[in-house]
């Protein structure tokens, strides 16, 4: 199996509704994400995938959130802007248009805190 990954940055602002803590005071965060495919076989080049093809799938995804309030951006006015639902919504909005398996995807938002998303 070839794991293909592609990782891409957004700046966005948010605030965690309900939550007892600072994270419920609106704050930012320079979100990174980490998108990775599954495939069995190359393909006549040698290639599992094709890292150009994967980054313009992710981009506009990535474009709708960038400098944004998220609290504010569907579907996060009425679900929490959590990472672990950014996470799946850019699982299940890039799984629409891909013609390999979506294996995961990751949003890191610090350097040392992230989730990964799976189905």
């Amino acid at each position: 199996m070839y794991y293909v990954s592609v990782r891409r940055h957004f700046n966005a602002a948010h605030g965690l509704r309900g939550y007892d803590g600072k994270c419920e005071k609106f704050h930012g965060h320079r979100f990174e994400v980490v998108v990775r495919v599954a495939a069995s076989h190359l393909d006549r080049l040698g290639m599992a995938y094709d890292f150009r093809v994967l980054k313009k799938d992710l981009d506009p995804l990535i474009d709708r959130l960038d400098h944004t309030n998220l609290n504010e951006t569907p579907p996060f006015d009425e679900i929490n802007p959590s990472s672990e639902n950014i996470a799946r919504f850019i699982y299940d909005e890039l799984k629409k248009n891909l013609k390999v398996r979506l294996e995961s995807v990751e949003v890191w938002e610090s350097p040392d805190a992230w989730v990964t998303y799976r189905k």
